[in-house]
């Protein structure tokens, strides 16, 4: 009889403390980046009252005879599904769409590292990325991320310009302006003008390579796979590009300086080159006035434009085939073409920036802080690192939605979001809780009803117990 009490009474210690469970994820419900807990029970010894007995050649074998002690708590785990996304368009929310953890610190050297899904950070005021309770995000070197509000950046000069676009042959007089920068990040205007009709030609066959090991590759125009002498088609086209400012002093083409550069674009002709399907070639030199269709003989033109500035160093432009294309002089990386549709062209600064400081900052879904001037530069402040583990069922809770490595949990392993098994960051988006309200409400009816039970099999106990009492009467 009194086993039947114990029983109960066990009974009634763990459906209380799973009802303690269901009612802490009950209250977390909207909590950012909560994980729910689940309780098993498992069965506790039980008293052999008679051992199982072997079969023999008369009788067969015989069960033992056993009786239940109660019941026990099995485990109280945590379920680390990924929550329900909530919006939230704040720069420093970020919700990690995937495996991983925030690292996150209290010291100043990052010895101390616990581990969370809640996103919901803030910039203090020394521009550290933080968790409502101060602990410090961690980057990929295991340093605070910091955005310094008072970090600045130094003017760059511009050293090469870039013209991207269309210009028809037809239009005779066109120009396009672009601002550089000069060493204190002062701006001057730089005019580039393409003047009169495009001519077409026909090059010399004598003088164009065979083939780009051919040592006139680099003497004359680097024409490019098919053109080479002997191809079936060798018609081009120029058109006069001059480009000037008023500081200019000098261009220096390898040979001398020229005083004046407009009239030195006048004089010694400097063509934007086509082939005929529009397609930019060259930018040449060609030594007298070229005339439609007469064999042209011509060179790559490369020279330095420099403006004498005062209180500043003076500005050197490159001025040479670079500037019709993106990236080195790879054919698939052209930015002109000589189309008949509408002129179109613009001549951009390469590089070169005024100084700034910075203005705003975005995270990117791979962790990257990018801070963003206000010369419109922009920069990559530091890389938000992620933490997973083998077993994050083995992680140990320790408030304000954080864990702590355990022996169980395995070693933390850190990368980059959105490489390998790290999950990518959705910025302005928090992660919600993953508890399940209509399963919650389930397990606390079942809960409910077996506390009843184990009540009521402590009160039926009692009153057998009571009857035994009343035998003496």
């Amino acid at each position: 009889m009194m086993r039947s009490l114990y029983a109960a009474v066990s009974g009634l210690r763990v459906h209380q403390t799973k009802m303690d469970v269901i009612g802490n994820n009950i209250a977390n419900v909207n909590t950012v980046g909560f994980k729910g807990s689940t309780v098993t029970f498992k069965e506790v010894f039980s008293q052999t009252v008679k051992g199982a007995g072997s079969p023999t050649d008369g009788k067969g074998g015989t069960n033992p005879q056993q009786i239940g002690l109660g019941v026990g708590m099995g485990s109280i785990s945590v379920n680390h599904s990924k929550g329900s996304t909530q919006r939230t368009d704040n720069p420093t929310d970020l919700m990690i769409d995937g495996n991983g953890f925030f690292v996150v610190t209290n010291d100043a050297n990052a010895q101390n590292k616990f581990y969370t899904r809640a996103g919901n950070f803030n910039v203090d005021r020394n521009g550290n990325l933080v968790t409502t309770e101060g602990y410090k995000v961690l980057d990929t070197d295991m340093k605070p991320v910091q955005i310094n509000k008072s970090d600045t950046k130094e003017a760059t000069e511009t050293d090469q310009l870039l013209i991207q676009g269309n210009v028809n042959s037809g239009d005779e007089d066109y120009t396009t302006t672009v601002d550089v920068y000069d060493s204190l990040g002062g701006v001057h205007t730089i005019d580039v003008n393409f003047i009169g009709d495009a001519v077409p030609i026909e090059f010399d066959p004598a003088l164009l390579p065979d083939s780009t090991d051919d040592p006139k590759y680099s003497a004359v125009v680097p024409i490019p796979d098919g053109y080479y002498a002997g191809g079936a088609n060798q018609d081009y086209f120029l058109k006069r590009v001059s480009i000037t400012n008023d500081l200019a002093t000098n261009l220096n083409d390898g040979v001398g300086a020229r005083t004046d550069l407009a009239t030195f674009a006048a004089a010694e002709d400097v063509y934007a080159l086509f082939n005929e399907d529009g397609q930019v070639v060259d930018y040449v030199q060609v030594p007298t006035d070229p005339t439609a269709g007469t064999p042209a003989t011509m060179t790559s033109f490369s020279g330095t434009l420099t403006l004498n500035l005062e209180g500043a160093d003076d500005l050197d432009l490159d001025i040479n085939r670079k500037m019709f294309f993106q990236d080195g002089l790879e054919t698939k990386s052209r930015t002109f073409t000589q189309y008949s549709q509408e002129t179109d062209a613009k001549t951009v600064a390469f590089d070169g920036n005024s100084a700034g400081s910075i203005n705003s900052f975005n995270i990117s879904s791979k962790g990257e802080v990018v801070g963003v001037y206000t010369n419109g530069e922009r920069e990559t402040l530091a890389v938000i690192t992620l933490a997973d583990f083998d077993n994050p069922a083995g992680l140990e809770k320790i408030g304000s939605n954080m864990f702590i490595d355990t022996n169980n949990s395995g070693t933390p392993k850190y990368g980059q979001p959105s490489t390998g098994s790290f999950g990518a960051l959705n910025p302005g988006a928090l992660e919600m809780s993953n508890v399940d309200l209509s399963k919650q409400f389930t397990e606390m009816i079942t809960t409910q009803r077996g506390f009843q039970a184990n009540s009521r099999v402590i009160s039926t106990s009692d009153e057998i117990l009571q009857e035994l009492v009343n035998l003496k009467r």
